[in-house]
């Protein structure tokens, strides 16, 4: 059966093999040239995934050698195409200069159909692989640092925070460990009046109980055995910021008393002080414990959660944000690797079924874990499942029709958002001219506003 969507261009000046090879690849779409000026022509009309040239084309009318610049040629014109070269068995360090040139892979004459097959058909599977990880690997879809998704409810989180930033309302991020509550936080900052004034974070849950109060409030000389000089604590150098209270459910009772009154009165006295010290610092909470439950047994006050939530805001797990977990698993993977300089091209197709299967308790924090273990341990251009310490999964849809669809709308999503909203430049990315991608807009009824996402 004829794959309709794998094209196979054959440039070869022998007719009768170009009839032949024609023949035997007829599962693909073939185009065939026999010259320079009409491989380029195809390649421009047809797009073909992989060509299969001969490297020893006959020179032009002006003497030119047509092999090695259709090489160079095709591969500007369309740079991801996987080029095989056949050449005589006499001409290997041609055939390597067609490589060094960018040429995938090359292949000695006389023609074995069978055997020239088999390197075609890893052609196509490699383009195809590279092809997914380019589309994973989109830019960030949000306006927010750090902050890497094309998911509807992800996308209404950044929203919400680009309102809430500008104001001075107190805010709590609710959501499970690893969802990326810092990250948010210091988009609250960075995009508030605030920014040019110090970020400080506060782990709620690493402070022992006997040091909370100097170590958020400060202390005077002599307050305590060892303070032998007076210290400002984290809310004063604070002052003209954000103070980010990581785990706040984490927070002793006494403590939540002394916040309440911070927040009622904008002051502080520091530990063995008795000078009420005024600051202006915005309050940003987060914790992954539930506050309807505490507030109900006495362990949270009810009166600090009305003063700490002004401004809500539920972060969904990664298993709820399907689109987003391989977007993040390239992008943390190519900072890694850039960082670290490594020679790793991507992810596997098990690796991707593998990771987008995968539930993730440990959220976006267990996705940076693996994917570092996986390139420390990678052997090979590709991580795979295996790497990651997750399970291969078949990926054989049991609804076709389902999966595709769910697919193209992710395509749209992603895309559209990736290019701002601009449907010239979205239609271009994804190879469809604009009035197709109008049709595909209008049958999943998708909005082109940006400000309607």
């Amino acid at each position: 059966m004829k794959n309709k969507t794998q094209n196979l261009l054959i440039v070869e000046d022998d007719i009768g093999l170009q009839t032949q090879l024609k023949w035997h690849f007829s599962q693909y779409n073939v185009a065939v040239a026999a010259n320079l000026n009409d491989a380029i022509a195809a390649i421009r009309l047809h797009e073909p995934q992989v060509m299969v040239q001969d490297l020893g084309l006959p020179p032009d009318p002006e003497g030119v050698t047509q092999g090695f610049a259709l090489v160079q040629q095709a591969l500007e014109i369309n740079p991801h195409m996987k080029l095989i070269v056949m050449t005589g068995n006499d001409t290997n360090e041609h055939a390597l200069k067609a490589v060094s040139l960018g040429a995938y892979d090359f292949y000695s004459k006389p023609v074995n159909p069978e055997t020239l097959e088999l390197i075609v058909e890893r052609a196509f599977h490699m383009h195809h692989l590279e092809s997914k990880n380019r589309t994973f690997n989109l830019s960030q879809s949000s306006n927010l640092e750090g902050l890497i998704t094309s998911n509807d409810k992800m996308l209404k989180v950044c929203r919400l925070i680009e309102k809430v930033a500008p104001t001075s309302a107190a805010c709590i991020l609710l959501g499970e460990s690893g969802t990326g509550k810092e990250v948010l936080a210091k988009s609250l900052h960075t995009l508030s009046p605030r920014n040019d004034n110090p970020f400080v974070a506060i782990n709620c849950a690493a402070l022992p109980e006997n040091l909370f109060e100097s170590e958020l409030f400060g202390y005077e000389k002599g307050a305590f055995t060892g303070a032998v000089k007076s210290t400002p604590g984290k809310f004063e150098l604070a002052d003209g910021g954000t103070v980010f209270l990581d785990e706040i459910g984490e927070m002793p009772l006494l403590l939540q008393a002394k916040l309440l009154r911070f927040l009622q009165e904008k002051v502080i006295e520091r530990v063995g002080g008795r000078k009420l010290i005024p600051l202006d610092v915005r309050i940003v909470c987060a914790t992954n414990r539930n506050l309807d439950e505490m507030m109900a047994n006495g362990s949270f006050r009810e009166d600090l959660y009305y003063r700490v939530a002004e401004i809500q805001i539920d972060i969904p797990p990664l298993r709820e944000r399907s689109s987003d977990k391989v977007l993040l698993a390239n992008y943390l993977l190519k900072k890694y690797t850039q960082e670290e300089k490594l020679k790793i091209s991507g992810f596997s197709e098990d690796a991707i079924n593998a990771i987008e299967s995968y539930t993730w308790p440990g959220n976006i924090r267990e996705l940076k874990n693996k994917i570092t273990r996986a390139a420390i341990m990678c052997e090979q251009k590709y991580i795979n499942a295996e790497d990651l310490g997750l399970k291969s999964v078949d990926s054989s849809p049991l609804n076709l029709k389902e999966v595709r669809e769910s697919a193209e709308i992710n395509a749209l999503k992603t895309t559209l958002s990736a290019t701002g909203y601009n449907v010239s430049a979205a239609a271009k990315l994804l190879g469809i001219t604009r009035p197709t991608l109008y049709d595909l807009i209008k049958k999943h009824n998708l909005n082109t506003d940006e400000n309607s996402h």
